[in-house]
């Protein structure tokens, strides 16, 4: 296969391992009266980014690369509302990422892929959806 898709791959494995750390330890460090709710939220989007860390890794693997162990960005601390901004913004580069690596997969003729990352860009969106949707009930 294409270097330029197991490239691809690596780079959303890397940020999809960034997301990891991000929402673990937002879960582990946020405080508040709402953030049990939150904290829940954080726990189960950082599971979500491990299913999709794994399926790209698996991806990789089949195409005989090696899959990166090098996160992407990751952005921690502040308050609750800080936290949600910042993962609201990783979803955002997580959507647009996805959506040029579709193109290429099209491009590339690599229908598996192209459906691989068109599950997990629905995956995104609706994490997107959930943080930005919170943050509009917080400004309330």
């Amino acid at each position: 296969m294409s270097k330029r898709i197991i490239e691809a791959l690596n780079t959303a494995l890397g940020m999809e391992l960034g997301a990891i750390v991000q929402y673990m330890w937002h879960h582990v460090m946020v405080e508040g009266i709402e953030s049990p709710e939150v904290a829940e939220m954080f726990r189960k989007t950082a599971i979500d980014e491990m299913k999709h860390a794994e399926k790209l890794a698996e991806r990789i693997d089949y195409y005989g690369g090696v899959p990166t162990t090098k996160p992407g960005e990751i952005r921690i601390g502040g308050g609750m509302r800080k936290m949600i901004e910042d993962d609201l913004d990783g979803e955002l580069t997580a959507i647009k990422t996805y959506k040029e690596f579709i193109r290429l997969a099209v491009e590339e003729g690599d229908p598996v892929t192209r459906l691989l990352l068109e599950e997990i860009l629905t995956d995104e969106e609706d994490h997107e959806y959930s943080w930005r949707t919170l943050l509009a009930k917080k400004k309330e």
